[in-house]
């Protein structure tokens, strides 16, 4: 029996070291939020027309708007907008998943990140090891003359 107790005590002491790990890493948890409040993303399209800034939550705190959006044309800026917004809260997104995992990973045993990737790899239509932020918001692409609604060649009827 003394084999069985020695067992047990030492199973009995793993568990309250768990424990204390635990407790340490739950006692920061005012900083963790703290940490996530101060999150800020900003993404700017590639041609520098549109700025988006993404803070804790995906919450979008500020869109900007060079004057050279304001000459694209509305299809296109809309693109742009709604690309950059997406890439801003994404990117807002893989920074608070960065401080979950940096304060928890180890005593959770998942990588929140990872999961995180994967998720916005399948919404995006990417990898997870090329997230969507490392392209830039996709721009619509160019209507050729070709195209069926394809209008400033001329007619708009066919032919």
């Amino acid at each position: 029996m003394s084999a069985q107790m020695d067992q047990l005590i030492t199973q009995f002491r793993a568990f309250q070291e768990k424990t204390r790990q635990a407790e340490t890493r739950w006692a920061g948890v005012g900083d963790l939020q703290e940490q996530i409040a101060r999150v800020r993303t900003s993404v700017t399209a590639p041609d520098g027309t549109v700025t988006v800034v993404a803070g804790a939550g995906g919450t979008v705190t500020d869109v900007q708007l060079s004057p050279e959006a304001l000459r694209l044309d509305p299809a296109r800026l809309s693109a742009t907008i709604m690309g950059t917004l997406r890439e801003a809260v994404a990117g807002a997104v893989r920074q608070q998943a960065g401080i979950v995992d940096e304060a928890f990973g180890d005593t959770l045993g998942i990588d929140v990140s990872e999961q995180v990737r994967e998720a916005q790899a399948e919404a995006f239509g990417t990898t997870a090891e090329a997230p969507a932020s490392q392209g830039g918001p996709a721009a619509p692409p160019a209507a050729r003359p070709e195209d069926d609604d394809y209008f400033d060649a001329g007619s708009f009827l066919r032919r």
